[in-house]
């Protein structure tokens, strides 16, 4: 086996081993905030993960609480559906690095108006990318963060997601690729398995959970 080799399996194990265990021993109350299933909820309609509030935090807590500077980008799908988001590239939590995307509250108008000044336009496979100009990227790490996606760096064990969030309220099976939804509105949690892909976790306020699902019953299957 090539060093390089060796070194990257290593360092997956490592990581592993520190998911792993943090499901096996207890949880110190300032490391709780970094776990992926530790979800509060003030009131039932809202969620805390990773320490932000969904919602209510913007940007700039986010960068503030990973120590990374977030990379903004626009997208306007084929249906010319706009949407904001930053992306950050590797953010460390309990020892496991992870990519992390927040999808920005932005009113319509104010949207499009961005969109108009962007500097910059590339496709990709579902629309197009936009690079927002300065003054807009300013604006955008101001506003509240609606929804935010967790992708980490291994592969975890469906074992590891059942263990600490129960039997789904729903599973839905893509038409397209195959991948599968564990779906748990109380919690405003959507888990997408993709057999030898790496999970992703996504995050919304429970009272927007029906916005999450409902594209997923228009081009799914429910297995349960």
């Amino acid at each position: 086996m090539k060093l390089e080799h060796k070194i990257y399996w290593a360092t997956a194990i490592i990581a592993l081993l520190v998911f792993f265990g943090s499901t096996l021993t207890p949880e110190k109350p300032a490391a709780k905030n970094d776990l992926p299933w530790h979800i509060e909820h003030a009131t039932p309609d809202t969620s805390r993960i990773f320490g932000i509030t969904l919602g209510k935090s913007s940007v700039n807590d986010a960068e503030q609480r990973f120590q990374e500077e977030a990379k903004p980008s626009l997208f306007k799908s084929q249906s010319g559906q706009l949407s904001a988001e930053m992306f950050f590239e590797q953010v460390t939590l309990v020892g496991l690095k992870a990519k992390i995307v927040v999808s920005i509250a932005v009113p319509e108008a104010e949207l499009q108006a961005m969109y108009e000044r962007g500097i910059r336009i590339s496709g990709t496979l579902s629309g197009k990318k936009i690079t927002p100009a300065t003054e807009d990227v300013l604006k955008l790490r101001t506003l509240p963060i609606n929804s935010l996606t967790y992708i980490p760096s291994v592969r975890v064990e469906e074992s590891v997601f059942s263990k600490r969030f129960g039997v789904p309220a729903r599973r839905i099976k893509e038409n397209g690729n195959g991948a599968i939804h564990w779906l748990y509105p109380k919690d405003g949690l959507d888990i997408t398995l993709g057999g030898e892909e790496k999970p992703v976790l996504q995050y919304v306020s429970p009272v927007d959970f029906d916005k999450l699902l409902q594209p997923l019953l228009n081009n799914g299957i429910q297995l349960n």
